[in-house]
């Protein structure tokens, strides 16, 4: 029962009936009513004109009045210039919370054989560092989309590509190798993505401190990065890497096995998993031969150097490097291989790559590059561009060690989230097993959401003190409201409540309940909104607003002590299809719910 699809449908046969003409399904524009108007649902009149040949609001009254006539919801109307306002009957709103209770997974589309298949890249991270508070938002805003596509009735693939080789691993690699006397992650007690990250950082303070030597010497400063002796090495070992030198390959493994087995700690306790976790070193080749390829057939040249490249200039792009002097290869040759690999596999409709909007330019000559190279399929990829996060102090650099890791911000956050449940008493009654859980549930919840409800193109300024009130628009806020729905149907239960059958003619609700029912049958909307715009912040705000309108419900409301029946029962199925929904926002963002806080 989609009443604003329903109203489409009815005014459409309005206009055949009234003017004799047909009126497209995209001429019929239906909307809530604003709050200063009265009414429930809006009709658009203006690109109904040219059909009737009359002025707005005589337009608007001829249909309004065929609806009132005609269909069984409309109960009046009134007309504001092009506006027709629809005010609906009493009982519709009563159907209408029978039917979303009647409808097994209300809002969700189901996945079939015929659903497109869509890959979803994120979180790939680099093996020289952790995971810090940028890919927090990265991991978050990916798993997230992921959930929201399917809800959507999409098929969707999350994978993963590991940046696992590059310049960048060997400067951890060779840093440890001239100052880590054998430091292992067992031996420090620290985890092995931490390890590798201060070696990181180690070799640019290396690289700096050589950089101000030689510009003393007389260098100018781009000649000092170049000529500095630490990048010099770090790029013989990407050479010997490249050439398979065992000694290289064997400390690259056991180095990048550290990283690994860290990164699965944080993953777990983010609560994100991949379908498919791809690894730059076992896909680069790959590209590398197309390159070479379309150095053959002249799609790509040689430059002075030796360098191979691509002349995107016609396009207002630039010369791309493709592959370098000395023969390796850049990032966008492994996301070349990458592509074409993962259409062979997947055959996919769209191909989405969640990365930030530093990487903007990368993905224009990504997707420009495969079309020259011939991929028919090369529409198909798409950037999901979103802002960076920042702390008060400005940007984060993880070679200067200016990073807030994910593992140590997930700690505070928990931490918070205990102090401040302790001092509410919400962890009253519980034992040490299920206060764990729900810090840590409430943690999650207040860091997830914290990050999603902006709009991703956004750039955001981290607060965590903000995030983990459970006032205001914060993910403990939503998780407390969901608990109190639950803490009715306890109440029910200890008191014995009796059920009974909701008349669908019942009308004795009040303005708010019916509020409260719009809101919610507009969840189906709110989710095919937010799968096209791949926003979480879209489920965010309408949780918000959901939970915010319930608590004032359950303010003003009777429930498990109203004496009138049918009242009762109203409320009762109100309260639960509220929380399916709430449920359902939630899981959309990647968040855990709690029936008791």
């Amino acid at each position: 029962m989609n009443i604003e699809q329903n109203l489409q449908e009815i005014v459409i046969k309005a206009v055949a009936d009234i003017y004799n003409k047909e009126a497209a399904p995209a001429m019929v524009q239906v909307q809530k009513t604003k709050k200063e108007f009265e009414g429930d649902l809006t009709v658009v009149v203006f690109p109904l004109l040219k059909l009737s040949g009359k002025k707005p609001e005589d337009t608007a009254n001829e249909i309004g009045e065929y609806l009132v006539k005609n269909w069984d919801h409309a109960r009046k109307f009134n007309v504001v210039k092009g506006f027709l306002n629809i005010s609906l009957k009493q009982d519709t709103i009563t159907k209408l919370l029978l039917h979303i209770n009647s409808v097994e997974d209300f809002g969700i589309t189901p996945i079939t054989d015929k659903s497109p298949k869509i890959l979803l890249e994120f979180s790939s991270p680099n093996t020289n560092k952790p995971l810090h508070l940028g890919h927090l938002r990265n991991n978050f805003l990916g798993d997230s989309i992921s959930r929201i596509l399917k809800a959507g009735g999409n098929n969707v693939v999350k994978v993963n590509l590991v940046n696992d080789r590059g310049i960048h691993i060997c400067k951890s690699m060779l840093a440890w190798q001239k100052w880590g006397n054998g430091e292992t992650p067992e031996s420090s007690g620290m985890k092995g993505d931490h390890l590798i990250g201060k070696y990181y950082v180690l070799f640019d303070q290396h690289y700096k401190d050589e950089i101000k030597q030689l510009m003393a010497e007389g260098l100018t400063e781009d000649d000092a990065k170049q000529k500095a002796p630490s990048i010099i090495e770090a790029h013989q070992m990407l050479q010997k890497w490249e050439a398979g030198d065992p000694d290289t390959v064997a400390l690259w493994k056991q180095m990048n096995n550290w990283v690994y087995d860290g990164f699965d700690v944080t993953y777990k306790l983010m609560g994100i998993s991949f379908d498919k976790i791809y690894h730059e070193s076992e896909t680069y080749l790959e590209g590398k031969q197309y390159v070479v390829d379309a150095l053959n057939k002249g799609i790509c040249q040689k430059d002075e150097t030796g360098a191979t490249y691509i002349d995107l200039t016609a396009d207002g792009l630039d010369k791309k490097i493709l592959l370098r002097s000395d023969g390796t290869t850049v990032y966008m040759t492994q996301d070349l291989g990458t592509a074409a690999l993962r259409y062979r596999q997947y055959h996919f409709d769209q191909h989405i790559y969640v990365v930030g909007n530093e990487q903007d330019y990368h993905f224009k000559v990504l997707k420009l590059v495969l079309k020259k190279m011939g991929f028919e399929w090369s529409d198909a990829i798409k950037h999901f561009s979103y802002g960076m996060v920042e702390l008060p102090n400005g940007k984060m650099k993880s070679r200067e060690g200016t990073v807030v890791d994910a593992d140590d911000l997930i700690a505070e956050m928990t931490e918070t989230a205990r102090k401040t449940s302790e001092e509410l008493g919400k962890l009253n009654e519980m034992t040490p097993e299920q206060q764990d859980v729900t810090v840590s549930t409430i943690a999650m919840a207040a860091l997830k959401y914290f990050i999603l409800k902006v709009d991703p193109k956004k750039t955001i300024l981290f607060n965590p003190a903000e995030s983990i009130d459970f006032n205001g628009n914060t993910g403990p806020f939503v998780l407390y409201t969901y608990a109190r729905i639950h803490s009715i149907f306890r109440k029910l239960e200890e008191k014995s409540v009796a059920r009974v059958t909701l008349n669908p003619d019942y009308e004795g609700f009040n303005a708010a309940e019916a509020e409260l029912v719009k809101r919610i049958a507009d969840f189906p909307n709110v989710v095919a909104e937010a799968c096209n715009l791949c926003s979480p912040a879209q489920i965010a705000n309408y949780v918000y607003e959901l939970s915010k309108q319930y608590n004032q419900f359950y303010h003003d409301c009777k429930i498990v002590s109203e004496e009138n029946a049918q009242a009762r029962e109203f409320r009762i199925i109100l309260s639960d299809n509220t929380g399916k929904v709430i449920a359902k926002c939630l899981n959309m963002l990647g968040i855990n719910v709690l029936e008791r806080m």
